[in-house]
């Protein structure tokens, strides 16, 4: 039998001619690549740099995903003009005490899913700001000036780590929107009833009290409590019957829901939640 030469053997052992011009192309793909990951640092500058232009005109500055573990220093030439910052899904573990409260004029702030573990008091210089969202962090307290964010009307810090609820935002008194969910309380205090917000969501927590004061809350429309650890005995019925709540949401607490239709004031509470349904029909 003749043994086999030169190409026929190569591709007897598997070595096709058109597979060594795809390792060829692999090659040559991944050396493009390294080089692109050498000048990596250079390019991210350059896109920071376009990204800085443009919100130079129009007040706006968004950069997420991008990996970033620090806040932009670059936005030191745009705190007199800049409205909005977008920085979520990052890497950022702090703000920049110096920086962070010159935005004079920025009215909303987003900074979600983030590493935040503080928050610095010079945060609550941001005298116009209305719009702050702190979902996904690390956060465990908030700066004891929080309530001098006097514009604050949405304020989002689910997915934290509060074991309770803050008394500064009391003093928030334009707050509309609030969501503590998915964080560590445990109960909700008398200080509740001073809370001016529209509302209040406490989902996913792990609350097995409440303070009767919650239907004392001047303006709450909107009390979300789902996934607690609330029995029924220790959900206040004058939330039912004396107060502003039009819509409660209480699944997945630790009593069935058709037992709390058989509280007294339940009848009150439906009234006020099929009006609310009929104007928004």
């Amino acid at each position: 039998m003749t043994p086999l030469r030169g190409p026929a053997r190569a591709e007897a052992l598997g070595a096709h001619p058109g597979l060594a011009r795809v390792q060829g192309i692999l090659l040559r793909s991944a050396l493009s690549s390294e080089r692109d990951l050498k000048r990596g640092t250079k390019m991210g500058n350059s896109a920071l740099r376009a990204h800085v232009e443009t919100a130079q005109k129009t007040g706006v500055f968004q950069l997420k995903d991008r990996g970033l573990t620090e806040f932009p220093a670059e936005l030191q030439k745009l705190t007199s003009n800049l409205r909005t910052i977008d920085l979520s899904n990052n890497k950022i573990e702090n703000l920049p005490p110096l920086l962070i409260g010159k935005f004079t004029l920025l009215k909303s702030l987003s900074l979600n899913s983030n590493k935040l573990t503080v928050l610095p008091d010079e945060l609550c210089n941001l005298k116009k700001l209305e719009t702050l969202s702190l979902n996904n962090n690390l956060l465990r307290e908030l700066p004891a000036t929080f309530g001098q964010l006097s514009a604050l009307k949405t304020l989002s810090l689910s997915g934290n780590q509060l074991g309770a609820l803050p008394p500064q935002l009391c003093s928030l008194r334009h707050l509309d929107v609030m969501d503590l969910s998915k964080n560590r309380i445990r109960s909700i205090p008398d200080l509740v009833g001073e809370l001016q917000v529209i509302e209040l969501n406490l989902n996913q927590n792990q609350i097995s009290q409440i303070s009767v004061k919650i239907s004392c809350c001047p303006r709450l429309k909107v009390l979300r409590l789902e996934e607690n650890c609330l029995e029924l005995s220790m959900l206040p019925q004058s939330i039912l019957s004396d107060s502003q709540i039009c819509l409660l949401a209480v699944e997945g607490n630790l009593f069935e829901i058709k037992k709390l239709r058989e509280l007294e004031g339940y009848d009150k509470y439906m009234e006020r939640f099929t009006a609310t349904k009929k104007k928004f029909a």
